[in-house]
């Protein structure tokens, strides 16, 4: 059965802006997931997984999450030196409507931390996931997160994840992909090893 979604903020057959175009500056690329189907880390963590079969750096930063009981956490040591993730989120789901300056504490402190991995780990891929709900949440400022990542040195491309992407981030980002839930269960599904 199919379900009714959402328009999304619009559909852009071609970035705006390339690799080599941003303000007359070469940064990394820019790819967005999005939507309000299940999946868009999902698909961070096979990028992730191809760079580390390449042995290149990969950097995990989640924002809202905490729960060290999900895959793409539990194989951290397994994975290293090449693969590397870290958690700014309150412990417990306690909801979007209930997001406060604690939230807001610890997403500043992630998006603080995203700014030093890249001057000093030098990723070839930083994953900043829920960053998107962070955004939406009013949680970070749109502006410096704008700022960071048309700046970001042209060996590292990013990889933003969440709901709700605000129309800047479609405009600076050279992929955008909307990920629709056009068929679920009626009962939730939380199987290991797929849905964490």
């Amino acid at each position: 059965m199919k379900t009714k979604t959402k328009k999304t903020p619009r559909t852009k057959k071609a970035g705006a802006k390339t690799k080599k175009e941003f303000n007359g500056k070469t940064r990394g690329m820019v790819y967005l997931y999005t939507g309000t189907g299940a999946g868009k880390t999902t698909n961070a963590l096979g990028i992730a997984m191809r760079c580390v079969g390449h042995e290149q750096k990969v950097v995990v930063i989640q924002f809202l999450k905490w729960w060290k009981k999900t895959g793409e956490y539990k194989i951290r040591d397994r994975l290293k030196p090449y693969y590397e993730i870290y958690q700014f989120g309150r412990r417990g789901w306690i909801g979007f409507k209930n997001l406060d300056e604690r939230d807001k504490k610890l997403a500043q402190k992630g998006f603080e931390f995203a700014k030093k991995v890249v001057k000093e780990k030098k990723p070839h891929v930083l994953i900043l996931d829920e960053i998107n709900v962070a955004l939406h949440r009013k949680l970070l400022n749109k502006k410096e997160v704008v700022e960071f990542l048309t700046s970001l040195p042209p060996t590292t491309d990013a990889v933003l994840t969440g709901r709700y992407a605000p129309e800047e981030l479609w405009d600076i980002a050279d992929f955008v992909n909307v990920i629709v839930d056009n068929k679920h269960p009626k009962e939730m599904v939380a199987k290991k090893g797929i849905q964490f």
